[in-house]
């Protein structure tokens, strides 16, 4: 079938969020539009937040407006759907002839789609209008800010002198390229992050990782600093030294001593079994700290499943990596019981344990972090789990049998990139 021939104008169909509209998009429009009449379906705002794991820069409102003005689209809808098929509504409201997609954006179920639908699918290369750069929306977000985050693998709280000042022992982070949209409040030290950006704000300055880490260190913790919390220096360490990392805490700030693995084999590893699956952020005035039990023997059972899992990781066990990094977690909860069951302090002083405080599932009932952890733990594909930072909300950070095949069954989860030296 021709289009360009055909007595009756034919209607074409693309589907996209746009949420970064630019020439690249306008020039896909005007090539798509030579195939007839241009419809446009939009990814709403609720799909991108799950789909993507990140809020919308414009509102669907806003980015239908802009759609609607550009001259070679006929008319343009906000997809009812979810997912990758979102357009599947719109659809059956402009019932076109023509589905037309980017090289890089097609997939088998589209084809699918119109093969079921008896729509013709067309494939455009990414081509950009004579003498324009080349643009697409990843190559935008790259622009922004690319300072790293760090999840905390085990032994998170030894980094705390009231803490290593039972028994000293390692804490293992991972830093993180920042792949998905940090939340703050979210246990990924944003708030770290928030003070490099005062100084660095799109990438850090290529020095020794270690100096710069401490040079973190000591801006975040300001002497004059009103609040008299010293932040951790698993968070400064855990974002600014690439890779894997271990630090050894002993009563003291700063670690005695930092050990790090760059091995490719073992990176790619990690990243093929952890993923991370949001929930809402921490709220404003909980506490985890409060009603927290330090001890001894559970500062040693923390000390040894840091141990193990660093052992694990180096050999790739997955079982005794998952092992060693329940136990890890168990250990910081008993400690801490707060990072599951936040208490929230009034502005009197009272004391409230809420149960029921994190997210509305898609049933509309209020979701607690024992619920998610309920819900995830169950599941067969899912080995073990733990929260990221001091918890109270955030997300869940799982340890799978394969986080490729984990993160396409469960659209909520998303895997993870480990920042490599030289990155």
């Amino acid at each position: 079938m021709n289009p360009k021939h055909s007595n009756k104008t034919p209607r074409v169909f693309v589907s996209g969020c746009y949420d970064l509209l630019h020439s690249g998009h306008v020039e896909f429009f005007r090539q798509a539009a030579e195939y007839g009449d241009l419809y446009v379906g939009i990814g709403s705002d609720k799909t991108i937040e799950g789909y993507k794991h990140h809020k919308t820069i414009y509102s669907e409102q806003e980015r239908l407006f802009m759609v609607k003005s550009i001259r070679y689209v006929k008319d343009a809808y906000i997809n009812a759907g979810s997912g990758i098929l979102d357009f599947l509504p719109t659809l059956d409201i402009v019932r076109p002839d023509i589905l037309v997609v980017n090289s890089d954006g097609g997939n088998d179920d589209k084809r699918k789609v119109c093969e079921e639908r008896g729509i013709e699918y067309v494939v455009l290369e990414r081509v950009p209008q004579a003498g324009l750069e080349a643009r697409s929306s990843t190559d935008l977000k790259k622009t922004k800010s690319q300072i790293p985050t760090r999840l905390d693998i085990a032994g998170t709280w030894i980094d705390q002198p009231y803490v290593s000042c039972f028994e000293p022992g390692w804490a293992i982070t991972i830093s993180l390229e920042p792949t998905f949209q940090v939340r703050e409040r979210c246990g990924l030290s944003t708030s770290t992050r928030n003070m490099i950006k005062k100084i660095w704000p799109y990438q850090l300055p290529n020095m020794d990782p270690e100096t710069l880490a401490k040079l973190v260190f000591c801006f975040e913790n300001d002497p004059e600093r009103s609040d008299g919390i010293i932040a951790g220096a698993q968070d400064s360490i855990g974002i600014c030294v690439p890779g894997l990392c271990r630090h050894y805490y002993n009563n003291r700030f700063w670690p005695e001593k930092i050990e790090t693995c760059s091995d490719e084999k073992v990176l790619s590893w990690l990243e093929e079994h952890l993923v991370m699956i949001p929930m809402e952020p921490r709220r404003p005035g909980c506490s985890v700290v409060e009603g927290k039990d330090i001890t001894k023997s559970k500062v040693m059972a923390l000390a040894k499943a840091a141990d193990d899992c660093w052992q694990a990781i180096l050999a790739r066990d997955l079982k005794r990596f998952a092992s060693a990094y329940k136990a890890s977690f168990e250990a910081q909860v008993d400690m801490f019981p707060g990072m599951v069951k936040p208490a929230v302090i009034s502005d009197a002083g009272h004391i409230q344990y809420e149960v029921q405080n994190v997210d509305k599932g898609q049933d509309g009932n209020e979701k607690s972090i024992q619920d998610y952890i309920d819900t995830y733990s169950a599941m067969t594909d899912v080995l073990a789990w733990k929260m990221p930072g001091a918890g109270g909300g955030g997300y869940l950070a799982c340890v799978v049998k394969d986080s490729e095949l984990f993160c396409r069954e469960r659209s909520e989860a998303f895997r993870l990139t480990i920042r490599r030296p030289g990155m």
